[in-house]
């Protein structure tokens, strides 16, 4: 396998399930696809067992680890697409910064952004072939050993979610190292949030041409920014990736893939995100999906929005839940997934008894024979 950049390969197999594909095109479906935010993750004895010797990071950089991972959930739900495994700062990594995972903190950053002059640390220009090949490769690589079953999708945070991150050097509760630069330095802040989408626009374009048949933007850091700052500091730099992707795929002539903003917390740009370029706007577990809908209208598909803790449920109250808010979102134009990802603490066969209810219900409502 070539250390960097896509793998040259045969023509990828035939698709078998296109269902999420066609929800995502807003296209009719014969029930409601359905898959998970972190359906790769600690919460699989299996994936424990493959991660155990490795470092979080070295895990991601390695094509056949990333590919077994991704592939551990479809092989246990009978789930309607994979999302490649891998981890949203990398983006950071590729500009230059060092970030470790730490056991019990999470992702940290050893030498955040304190100063504006830090911004010249950063490499100005990307070369995301050269930097994130592996993310390719383990794309390809599990595209073909999906072998059609479902589309895979691929992914990047979203340029505020990852400045935060290089700010706060990890995580935070207020996010207020980070916000001070928005109101502190306003225009260094853009050059910054310029600079991600660049990377993220060539990062994406590259994972479509290694194979992804979607794309999801991980806004996940938008429940920190108040309307003003999100319209100023997020929204445009969300609009211009969605828009700049899709000229980019057209003229190097890759396929046209749906591509979906999930912005956690966002409720006041709902209506905004609907209008930003993305065939499918996420949602987290706050709304209810009869307000979505509503708001939104039927001309854009929703896909969301279970509260991830529900999971803690019995199966039969999962069950019941699920049915709601399948009858809250209507049968088309709609994809099943949670309000945000599946934590470490649950149990894969309430994740099944997920899975099975959206299946079931879902073909309830659309009378499948």
């Amino acid at each position: 396998m070539a250390k960097n950049g896509p793998i040259k390969s045969a023509p990828f197999p035939e698709l078998k399930n296109d269902t999420f594909i066609r929800a995502a095109q807003g296209k009719d479906t014969e029930y409601t696809p359905v898959w998970c935010m972190r359906q790769a993750g600690r919460y699989l004895p299996e994936f424990r067992e493959t991660r155990a010797a490795q470092d979080f990071f070295a895990t991601c950089r390695s094509p056949e680890t990333c590919c077994e991972l991704t592939l551990q959930p479809l092989r246990r739900f009978p789930l309607d697409a994979a999302i490649i495994f891998s981890d949203i700062l990398v983006v950071p990594q590729a500009l230059g910064m060092e970030v470790v995972m730490v056991p019990g903190k999470g992702p940290t950053f050893p030498e955040p952004l304190k100063e504006v002059e830090d911004l010249l640390k950063l490499r100005q220009k990307v070369d995301v072939v050269a930097e994130l090949g592996y993310v390719f490769q383990a794309i390809t690589l599990t595209r073909h050993k999906l072998e059609g079953k479902v589309p895979l999708i691929g992914f990047s945070g979203a340029p505020w979610t990852l400045m935060s991150y290089m700010i706060e050097g990890g995580g935070s509760n207020t996010m207020a190292k980070a916000k001070a630069w928005l109101y502190r330095h306003p225009e260094a802040s853009c050059r910054l949030l310029t600079l991600l989408a660049d990377v993220i626009v060539d990062y994406l374009v590259e994972q479509v041409a290694a194979g992804a048949q979607a794309l999801q933007l991980f806004e996940s850091h938008a429940g920190h920014l108040g309307p003003e700052q999100f319209a100023e500091f997020a929204l445009p730099f969300i609009r211009s990736i969605g828009k700049q992707v899709k000229r980019k795929l057209q003229e190097r002539g890759l396929p046209a893939v749906p591509m979906i903003i999930f912005a956690k917390d966002a409720h006041y740009a709902l209506e905004d995100l609907a209008q930003s370029g993305y065939e499918v706007v996420g949602l987290d577990w706050t709304i209810h999906p009869q307000k979505a809908r509503h708001l939104l209208g039927k001309e854009i598909t929703l896909q969301g929005n279970l509260d991830p803790c529900a999971l803690y449920a019995p199966k039969e109250k999962i069950g019941e839940l699920v049915k709601k808010m399948l009858e809250g979102f209507g049968s088309q134009r709609y994809i099943a997934n949670l309000g945000h990802g599946l934590y470490p603490d649950m149990n894969p066969d309430h994740v099944g008894a997920f899975v099975d209810a959206v299946h079931t219900h879902s073909c309830h409502l659309n009378k499948c024979a």
